[in-house]
């Protein structure tokens, strides 16, 4: 009677997790957010790549402190011919709105990065909105263009502020090749790092004013460019509709 009580318990246990994913399937295809079972909740992922096999990628900047090696990053990537993604704090935007402006100039677009760089998961729906919504305003007003990209502050994000930024019209974005710039590591080893994660469809982080990152960056460039990987932005790498998010992070094109 126990081994029958035990085989029965098995057995819709597994029925309980085959709906459960069908149910997270269906999910999917409404909202086009990943759902994902995780400690008994649902919990919604951005974007960390895209499934591509065209050998796009994108290499992105996020701006926070200090703007002093920006000019130097601009002028290799101008020299190698890429166009990226600077992901920019507000109080780094109102710092060096020149520096914004010549981003912009030179081709390259600009995600928020919030207002005030916090914990996103720590705050309260109405502090995400207001975290995003100012430092969007803040952008345009000197850019003249559109934010449509979002990068939460350490990574840190829940379903609050996937849905805030989903509402905002900004798709958040994270990274499945992080640089480690921001440790202050060796340009070699930032070099080999980057081009040894980097795979089609990759999101590359780094970071404006890391100390080596100006140096190392000629390198990860020419090293990636040999390998046959094509620059774009992220918003030329991700899909804009007809996506759903796997478990892993990644983008996955749909049919219509």
């Amino acid at each position: 009677m126990v081994i029958k009580t035990v085989k029965l318990y098995k057995s819709l246990t597994i029925l309980t997790s085959c709906l459960f994913i069908v149910l997270c399937s269906f999910l999917v295809g409404i909202t086009g957010a990943q759902t994902v079972y995780l400690g008994g909740t649902i919990r919604k992922l951005p974007i960390y790549s895209v499934d591509r096999n065209d050998n796009k990628i994108a290499i992105s900047f996020d701006c926070a402190y200090g703007a002093d090696k920006t000019l130097n990053l601009l002028n290799t990537l101008d020299e190698y011919g890429v166009k990226c993604t600077f992901f920019c704090v507000e109080f780094w935007v109102n710092k060096f709105p020149d520096m914004v402006k010549e981003i912009v100039d030179r081709g390259h677009e600009i995600g928020t990065h919030s207002k005030t760089h916090p914990k996103m998961s720590t705050l309260k729906v109405s502090e995400i909105e207001s975290e995003l919504t100012s430092s969007i305003n803040a952008i345009e007003n000197i850019t003249g263009q559109k934010v449509e990209l979002f990068r939460a502050p350490f990574g840190d994000y829940d379903n609050d502020v996937i849905t805030v930024a989903e509402n905002l019209d900004l798709y958040t974005i994270q990274w499945d090749v992080d640089s480690l710039d921001w440790k202050d590591v060796t340009v070699n080893q930032i070099v080999n790092r980057i081009v040894n994660k980097t795979v089609s469809g990759s999101i590359i982080l780094c970071h404006n004013n890391g100390e080596n990152t100006d140096k190392a960056l000629p390198y990860v460039l020419a090293r990636l460019k040999e390998k046959g990987f094509e620059f774009v932005k992220i918003s030329e790498l991700i899909y804009k509709q007809n996506y759903q998010i796997n478990p892993f992070g990644k983008q996955v094109k749909t049919e219509k």
